[in-house]
């Protein structure tokens, strides 16, 4: 397996405090979650995870924001922080705190209606900072297609450096590729992952992106990957 663990940083610009407030309130969650019993902690996700069936029936709306600071155990979590850190700061530096606030939910709003739309019928909850961060990847390779990404390759416990394009294209392939495959699979098949999520956020992010870089059409200036 491999995880991105740094990127070229843009220079100035504004601080990432959003970025790290989400990752904050992600964390603490998390540990409140940790803290629950198994009973409190099903009851807790049925109430603030996105289930499709109920927004279909007009109901839990604000589920659509709850559900993106919930996480279903330690690699989820991780794993969703990891790529939070590393890809979203840039982001924010470019368009803006306040922005980067709106971008961020709108982006998991609309990546929970697109797995709510491809999951019509189903009572499963659906939880995670998967959809809001599939929108900062999006963002991010229409912005810094050249930004260097550092990968961890951890089974062997070395680093190289791949341009974002070619990273967040092939892991946008991999996305789409198990998105159709997941299209009239029973949920048990799919390993509980909402893969249009992840699509959803996605190009919301890309239209972000080219809105973004209409917006804020200087050169960046970069430091080097950290």
């Amino acid at each position: 397996m491999f995880f991105p663990i740094g990127d070229t940083q843009v220079k100035g610009g504004s601080r990432p405090l959003f970025s790290y407030t989400f990752i904050a309130i992600n964390v603490l969650i998390f540990f409140f979650q940790f803290s629950l019993s198994p009973q409190n902690l099903n009851a807790f996700i049925l109430t603030y995870g996105t289930i499709p069936d109920d927004i279909m029936h007009q109901q839990g709306y604000s589920t659509l924001f709850t559900n993106m600071f919930l996480h279903g155990g330690w690699m989820h979590l991780i794993g969703n922080m990891l790529f939070l850190w590393v890809f979203a700061d840039n982001i924010e530096a470019v368009i803006g705190n306040f922005y980067f606030l709106l971008f961020y939910l709108l982006g998991g709003v609309s990546a929970s209606l697109i797995h709510v739309y491809f999951n019509m019928g189903s009572t499963i909850p659906s939880i995670g900072a998967s959809g809001a961060i599939s929108a900062v990847l999006g963002a991010y390779i229409v912005m810094f297609p050249k930004s260097k990404i550092k990968v961890l390759v951890l089974m062997f416990f070395r680093s190289f450096q791949v341009a974002a394009l070619y990273f967040l294209g092939f892991w946008i392939v991999q996305n789409l590729f198990s998105g159709f495959a997941s299209l009239g699979a029973n949920t048990a098949d799919t390993a509980g992952v909402a893969w249009w999520a992840h699509i959803g956020g996605f190009a919301f992010g890309v239209l972000a992106g080219f809105f973004f870089k209409h917006v804020h059409p200087k050169n960046l200036n970069f430091s080097s990957v950290s």
